[in-house]
């Protein structure tokens, strides 16, 4: 029973969008053999999903030695109080200007439901940066934080759905 149009489209967005996860740098005709489309359609559906958003954008996977920098998590859990204007520093993006000021770059941040209540994950130079950034926060924040926490990732196995090529220095830590 052939399926119906609007499954067809799902099914065929959901192909490409695993592709461009692992791929998004590689050449129409690959991504179009790799999700058995034709390159007219990988063109056409990804056109699509970056107008309506669904693609917000694209990224290179950096080696953070290579670039002599640590990344690191940072998890904070929100205080009782209200958060009131706050927001509007959270949405207008400060904490990320100010922190590119001290040589930070944060590539990632989110709410969360659990233990903690948001996670940022940036680069810095050492954790003496990395605990700038933390007193920024608190600095910015101060009615909204009621506990701090900065690990540094030691080995990424993996990072933006690719394998490490030097998977195998695994080892060194165990």
């Amino acid at each position: 029973m052939p399926k119906s149009s609007k499954e067809q489209i799902d099914e065929d967005n959901k192909k490409l969008l695993k592709v461009l996860r692992t791929n998004s740098g590689d050449n129409i005709k690959n991504i179009a053999k790799k999700c058995g489309l034709s390159r007219q359609k990988v063109s056409r559906i990804k056109k699509r999903l970056e107008k309506d958003k669904t693609i917000w954008g694209y990224h290179a996977v950096v080696d953070d030695e290579k670039l002599d920098v640590k990344r690191y998590i940072m998890l904070f859990k929100k205080s009782t109080q209200p958060v009131g204007d706050a927001i509007n520093k959270i949405i207008d993006l400060t904490v990320q200007k100010r922190g590119e000021k001290i040589g930070v770059d944060i590539i990632s941040g989110s709410y969360l439901h659990g233990r903690y209540d948001w996670v940022v994950i940036f680069t810095a130079k050492d954790i003496k940066n990395a605990k700038r950034l933390g007193d920024i926060l608190i600095a910015e924040y101060p009615q909204m934080i009621s506990e701090v926490e900065i690990m540094e990732y030691v080995f990424p196995l993996k990072e933006g759905g690719i394998v490490n090529p030097e998977i195998k220095k695994i080892r060194e830590f165990f």
